[in-house]
This record gives structure tokens, sequence and C-alpha cells, in this order.
């Protein structure tokens, strides 16, 4: 049986309509790229395919530091609880050995007192590896063997207590707590300074205790190809900062912005700022130094992207001096202004000088003629206000006006007024 055709032609059906209608392009969203650094300092690096996972073992401290808290309790109370099963089997063996647990032994000296099951064996293993010490349950001179196991749990207890501790003290007291309170610009900036391009950057610490020694080191990490074909994945560049002209060491007292001047030797030497945008590269920052109040080395990290640095910009100062006292307002420890800068390379910069100079005066005629139009809106201002309140004023005195009046003096036949004002 044949389909019956529609009395509306295909062309005009929902479908063929659809189908003819203008469809509106789609824009996907840029997939982000995997950063090598992530902005709190941690390497986003994942390890995979290791056949030799004893190596971990040898270094059995090191690996119980590296892991997460949840892991070390786990293992601290496993050990523990391990260590005491053990040697309570020890206790409830000794006891067996020499007969204590026989119900109908009569006139003998136990090895240890009250200890007639395994529960109670547990407790003195306890009580013994923790030196409670309640009383009850106690060791005589009777058994030998008992002295030996004694002096093992004594032994077994103190290296377990130690490497625990140790440990706990060094998750604790790791470097990576002290850079916490090391902080970095949320973005960094490249602006003219002393008539070069600069690539700058703010570090902050927020403690009153100093890191002595302090360091920064910059990196550029991109993907690169050898001119033999050879493709580099995580291709790591050394970027010379102006504080290592003579001595690479920061006094860190107050926030800083360490620059980084765009040379002949920068990675960054051949990028304008359309180039940066579009261009695939991190530059890795790494803040190194000793920790005052307990000598530990630190070192804190971040990076930014294409993204993260801005073209044209310039931290705001942030240190003033209040009251025979340098404050910090750390609110604004972000915060950038925009400035004038060129928006073509440090090359190009460098092979045409004029450039410069052109932009520096176009930025000064626009802030000349700011000013002008700032001063001309304040003097129409003020102008308007004075013409209110001129036109006030005339409008009150011309309330307080004496009003006319008008004297009548009769003239011949009494018919004619004169009026005198």
């Amino acid at each position: 049986m044949l389909a019956r055709k529609s009395i509306i032609p295909e062309e005009f059906g929902l479908p063929g309509l659809v189908s003819r209608m203008p469809r509106k392009p789609v824009f996907r969203d840029r997939v982000n790229k995997a950063r090598f650094i992530a902005k709190n300092g941690s390497c986003n690096l994942a390890h995979k395919n290791i056949r030799e996972q004893g190596r971990f073992l040898q270094d059995v401290f090191t690996t119980l530091v590296d892991l997460k808290w949840r892991f070390t309790l786990v293992i601290f109370t496993t050990t523990f609880v391990s260590s005491w099963l053990l040697f309570a089997m020890s206790w409830w063996l000794v006891a067996f050995a020499h007969g204590d647990l026989d119900p109908t032994r009569e006139n003998m000296t136990d090895c240890v007192k009250n200890l007639k099951s395994f529960t109670s064996a547990f407790l003195f293993s306890i009580e013994v590896q923790v030196t409670i010490g309640f009383g009850e349950r106690v060791i005589t001179e009777q058994c030998p063997t008992a002295i030996t196991v004694l002096i093992l749990q004594n032994i077994v207890g103190l290296i377990i207590n130690a490497v625990m501790l140790g440990c706990i003290f060094m998750k604790t007291a790791q470097s990576n707590r002290r850079a916490e309170t090391l902080i970095f610009s949320r973005h960094a900036v490249i602006a003219v300074r002393n008539n070069r391009l600069c690539f700058m950057i703010r570090i902050g610490d927020l403690r009153k205790s100093m890191i002595i020694g302090a360091t920064v080191r910059l990196q550029v990490v991109r993907k690169t190809t050898t001119p033999e074909g050879e493709v580099i994945p995580i291709h790591q560049i050394d970027v010379q900062t102006e504080s290592a002209v003579g001595s690479n060491s920061l006094f860190l007292l107050a926030p800083l912005i360490i620059c980084h001047v765009i040379d002949k030797n920068s990675p960054l030497y051949d990028l304008s700022a359309m180039e940066l945008q579009c261009s695939d590269l991190e530059v890795i920052v790494i803040l190194e130094g000793v920790v005052e109040t307990t000598g530990i080395t630190t070192q804190a990290r971040t990076s930014y992207v294409s993204e993260e640095i801005q073209w044209g910009h310039r931290f705001v100062p942030i240190v003033t001096e209040e009251e025979g006292v340098y404050s910090v307002d750390y609110s604004k420890f972000g915060n950038t202004v925009k400035v004038a800068t060129p928006c073509c390379s440090a090359r190009e910069l460098d092979e045409k000088p004029s450039i410069l100079i052109q932009t520096l005066q176009k930025s000064e005629l626009s802030h000349q003629n700011s000013l002008r139009k700032r001063n001309s809106m304040r003097r129409n201002n003020s102008m308007r206000k004075g013409a209110g309140s001129s036109g006030s004023l005339r409008r009150n005195n011309s309330g307080l006006a004496v009003p006319k009046v008008q004297f009548f003096t009769p003239t011949d036949g009494g018919q004619n007024l004169n009026a005198v004002t």
C-alpha cells in the first residue's frame, strides 16, 4: 500500500523549513593547555609504568614522609597494633610453655602474674610497650625467656616510636608549609622600564620572619624542535633576572617586583603582543631560601601561561610611609594599570627605536588631552555652579526689592492724578 501524500508540499514542511534555516556558527571553548607547574606550585606530572617499585622501599622514611596523611595514619595504626599482637602472642607462648595457663597448677610462681588468657597477654603487651604499668600483671624472675622478650619488646617499641615521631615531625615541618605564606602575583606584566621591554612579576612574604638568602629563578618551558627534527616536549630555558647582575640573593623584607629585561638572550625577544597570546609557552618562577626560625630550606613555585601575561600593564605601588612606619597594602598586591607600551616585539623595538618615542609621544598627547578635557569639564561645572548661585541670588534679591508706592495729588478740577513712585 502506497503512503498517502500530504497536502502541504515537502519543501514547506517542518523538516524542510528547519533545513533551510540559517544556522549560527558554533564556537567551542579552547582546550586548556596542560601546565607543567600549577599555580599553587605542585608539579603537574604523572609517573607511569614504573617497573622498579622496590626502590621506594629502600628509603622507607622518605616514602612515609611523602605519603598523604590518611595513608600515614593507617600505616602507624597498623604498625602499633601488629607489634602489640606479635608480642602478645610471645607472652602467651611463654606463659603456655611455663604452664601458667594450667588452672590445676598450685604453689608455683608464674612468669607473669595474672596472665591467664590471650586477652590478658595482649593487655600486658600494650603495658610493656607504652610503659603504662597498671600493676596487676607483673613479670617475675622465674623465667629468663620472659626477661628476654621484655628487653626485645622495649627495643622494638623505642624504634617504632622514634620512626613514627620523626615522620610526624618531618611531615608537619615540611618546607612547603612555609611556602604557603610566600605569594606571587596572579598575573605577570610586560611593560617598558628604562626604555626596555621588561617581563615583571611581584613576590611577597606574609610573615615577619624573613627568608634568608632568597633567590629567584625564571624558566621558560615550551615545546621545541631541533634542526635535526628531534621534538623536545618540555624544553627548559633559563631566564636571567635584573637582580642577578651582582648577586642573585634578595632581601625579601617587603614585596618586590622581579624584572627580566627582554634582550637578545631572552626567549621572549621575538614575541609581540599578538604572538604572545597565540604562543604555547609557560614561565616558571622558583623562589628558594632558608627559613629564619627553623633553618630549613624552602621553595615556592608558580607559573604563568600566555593568558596570564598582561601586555602593557604595570603593578601599582603598595608600599607607603605612614607616621614613620612603612605599611604594605596587600589588597592591591596583584593590581595593575595600563601604561603606554609598544605592541611590537623587543627585536623590532631595538631595530626601530622611533617606535618607542612615537608611543611615548602619543601617550603624552593623550594624557594632555585628557587633562585639558578634565580641566574644561571642571571649569564648566564651576561656571554652571556660579551661574546657578547668581540666579538664585537674583531671585532672592527680587523678593527683597522695595515695592512701588503711588502717591496721588489732586489737580485742577480733581480729574487728573499724578503718580509718583
